[in-house]
């Protein structure tokens, strides 16, 4: 019988990083992985600005590379702008280099659909080939390590897959997303009733299984992948379907998108009114094609997932 496949994961405790180790082991890899500080015996401390990355390539088939400073403010420091290259750009592209030299075959990038740009026009949607437009530091940031990692890697036996998922939600999940979570277990009365944008979404459980499918793919790959849900929803839809999961029933009544644009901008959030109202929507059907893969969990399912792990979680004594 032959010995299991190697890999190493980066970011091995985050969100992402963390789910994906237990399936992969599950599925009967040997994993290996990185934090930034001690996480247990199989996920040893190697931050992002580890020079010397050896001790942990030796013998892995592939890498998959989900560390980043995620969450990134717009900036024009520029100590801050060059920590986040160094963090987001020349950590992967080191760690390709390394993985290059140590012969390992397949180098799995964790980007973001931020690198191809932050919204689109009723009607379309991103696809696989779709030009680079980031708008902000993050996506300039994933756009810039793309192309690095394409130039170290072109011409190696190293294959490089790039996955760009949008926003990544799951049991566990925190930022904006456990906000909304927190307003649609309050039930407040929300202005959306009457909010028609399109959003594409993903959840951790069919991330981590189109990631799991890159590895295991038999073919030889090179290609870029966009995920997600595949059933994108409108806000409205949205804090329906969260409300309901908590056992409610939904308070939405309408008000002119336009209006609540306007407000958002006199107030500086204009940046959370775009996200709340406008259009973000990825085509997965290069990605379902080609992988042969379908996302196996629906949007109804996961978001249940989600709502339970955090009911239950606030059940516990310690959070009582």
């Amino acid at each position: 019988m032959s010995e299991p496949s190697k890999l190493l994961i980066t970011g091995a405790s985050g969100f992402i990083g963390n789910e994906l180790f237990k399936q992969l082991s599950k599925n009967g890899f040997q994993v290996n992985g990185t934090a930034r500080q001690f996480y247990g015996d199989s996920i040893v401390a190697m931050p992002l600005d580890t020079k010397d990355w050896s001790p942990v390539l030796d013998g892995v088939e592939t890498v998959i590379h989900c560390a980043a400073l995620a969450h990134v403010p717009q900036s024009d420091n520029g100590e801050f702008v060059s920590q986040v290259r160094e963090y987001n750009v020349v950590a992967p592209q080191r760690l390709a280099k390394q993985a290059k030299e140590k012969g390992v075959k397949r180098f799995i990038f964790l980007s973001s659909v931020k690198a191809l740009g932050e919204s689109t026009l009723p009607g379309s949607s991103y696809k696989s080939t779709s030009e680079y437009s980031p708008e902000d530091l993050y996506g300039e940031s994933k756009r810039d390590a793309e192309l690095t990692l394409k130039k170290e890697l072109s011409g190696s036996a190293t294959e490089l897959v790039i996955i760009r998922p949008p926003l990544v939600y799951g049991p566990g999940v925190k930022g904006n997303f456990k906000a909304l979570m927190g307003l649609a277990k309050k039930n407040v009365p929300l202005p959306f009733g009457a909010v028609k944008n399109k959003r594409s979404l993903v959840s951790l459980e069919n991330l981590v299984s189109l990631i799991i499918t890159c590895v295991k793919h038999p073919q030889p790959l090179n290609e870029s992948f966009l995920v997600s849900d595949d059933h994108d929803v409108s806000t409205k839809e949205l804090f329906e379907t969260l409300t309901r999961a908590y056992g409610k029933k939904p308070k939405l009544w309408p008000c002119p998108v336009g209006l609540m644009r306007l407000g958002g901008t006199i107030l500086g959030k204009k940046a959370i009114a775009d996200r709340l109202f406008g259009n973000l929507q990825l085509d997965i059907t290069h990605t379902k094609k080609t992988l042969n893969w379908e996302p196996p969990v629906s949007f109804q399912q996961a978001i249940q997932t989600c709502v339970n792990h955090e009911l239950n979680s606030s059940n516990k004594p310690d959070n009582q």
